[in-house]
């Protein structure tokens, strides 16, 4: 029990600590203005954007397999280090292509933590008997992360001050080196395709998972390799309707709100505040999402109408505030961003239960990929609404497939006879 207690401590003591400097990126903030101030235009700098999305989408599942057959923990020592080397050449040679191909390694980073860090954390504290702590845990992790968003808020000022772009860029390396050191610091306890898997079921409202599931050597997910294991994580994610509708979820939920919040402070600007202000106005959406992973363990009590009704509840508050353009409409927001980043965190805690084979990352990593397909839509089409009838519409309407969601999982809630495909797919959702 002692010994439990210490590596679950461990393990959280690290990824808190990673999480947090994976985010202490001193750049966040400012790096639009480098690019304009490096010569850019509006369009060149779009463009960059859709760069580090396709990267990020290239390269999620087939990191994701890279995990599983070889180790997670190394994959999380190489994802900062390829951060850090494309905010290198950002600060040494500031020019498009530099910062294209800097793009491209932050998209290369990102997926190579993407499926790895979820799946690590899961079948650790599964090894330890912890597996109902996931989201609780992974819940904390994401408010380190915020809170690192925070202060390099707080910090980008003074250091550009003192010493322009190249001290900002030179912090940021910095940050993703330690990030890189904390991460060999995780445990990693690997199984093998002849172990037994037992997973602990999550206290609710997660669908209960086999206790324990035989490796099949007919499986491709039990062949060893990265390709065999690539096969293996779609296959299973093909042929069992709660995963897939899993993989589905996470991807939706976390998809359009992450990208609403590239546009955040032109929703700010609208409100008619001073340009000092904004800032302000945007740390009251990261404390609601501090906030939403901080109630993870609360949140596992919701069963399917308690999650529709959160999901609804976000959807209206952020209607709410986009269409009221005031800046007490952001209180609002701060609570519609609190719920989704709870909702997003439930939506993975749910589908790491249910995945039942040796290829988890491979399988966290489609849901990213399915997420960056999700956050491109949903730039194009933000784009084309906000253009011709503003920002504030479009933020309202970003809202309607949270809404539509919800209506799917309340209707696919209640007994009857005979259900449609749609909400058949929806109650099998939490």
């Amino acid at each position: 029990m002692i010994l439990t207690i210490a590596g679950g401590r461990r393990l959280a003591t690290t990824l808190y600590a990673y999480a947090f400097l994976t985010d202490l990126v001193l750049l966040y903030p400012v790096y639009a203005l480098l690019f304009a101030d490096s010569g850019l235009s509006v369009g060149q700098i779009s463009s960059l954007f859709v760069i580090w999305s396709v990267a990020g989408i290239a390269l999620d599942v087939p990191s994701g397999a890279w995990a599983d057959a070889t180790s997670r923990r190394l994959l999380l020592c190489l994802a900062p280090l390829c951060t850090a080397a494309g905010f290198a050449l950002w600060t040494f040679v500031p020019s498009y292509p530099a910062f294209a191909l800097g793009f491209v390694l932050w998209g290369a980073g990102g997926a190579l933590a993407s499926g790895a860090l979820e799946a690590l954390v899961f079948d650790e504290l599964d090894h330890l008997g912890l597996a109902q702590r996931y989201a609780r845990t992974i819940g904390r992790a994401r408010t380190a992360g915020t809170v690192g968003v925070l202060a390099s808020i707080v910090l980008a000022g003074p250091v550009l001050g003192y010493g322009g772009y190249p001290a900002v860029g030179l912090a940021s390396v910095a940050a993703c080196l330690l990030a890189a050191a904390v991460a060999t610091r995780f445990p990693e306890q690997r199984a093998t395709a002849t172990d037994t898997l037992i997973v602990a079921a999550p206290a609710a409202p997660a669908a209960p998972v086999a206790p324990t599931q035989h490796r099949d050597p007919a499986d491709p997910a039990d062949e060893p390799g990265w390709w065999q294991g690539l096969r293996g994580g779609l296959a299973e994610a093909r042929r069992d309707r709660r995963v897939r509708a899993g993989v589905l979820l996470v991807a939706v939920v976390t998809a359009t709100w992450g990208a609403l919040e590239e546009y955040t402070p032109l929703l700010a600007r609208d409100t008619g505040v001073a340009l000092t202000t904004v800032p302000l106005l945007l740390l009251l959406l990261a404390v609601g999402q501090v906030l939403g992973g901080l109630l993870a363990p609360a949140g596992e009590r919701l069963r399917v109408r308690g999650y529709a009704l959160l999901l609804a509840g976000s959807a209206a508050a952020l209607a709410s505030g986009a269409l009221l353009r005031h800046p007490a409409g952001f209180v609002l927001l701060a609570g519609a961003f609190c719920g989704f980043q709870l909702a997003s965190v439930l939506a993975d805690a749910r589908l790491q239960a249910r995945i039942s084979g040796t290829r988890r990352a491979t399988i966290t990593s489609l849901a990213g990929m399915a997420t960056e397909l999700i956050t491109i839509a949903v730039y194009i089409g933000f784009g084309v609404v906000a253009t011709a009838s503003g920002n504030g519409v479009a933020f309202a309407l970003a809202a309607l497939p949270y809404a539509l969601i919800a209506l799917l999982m309340l209707r696919g809630g209640r007994p009857t006879s005979r259900r449609s495909r749609p909400e058949a797919l929806a109650s099998s959702v939490v």
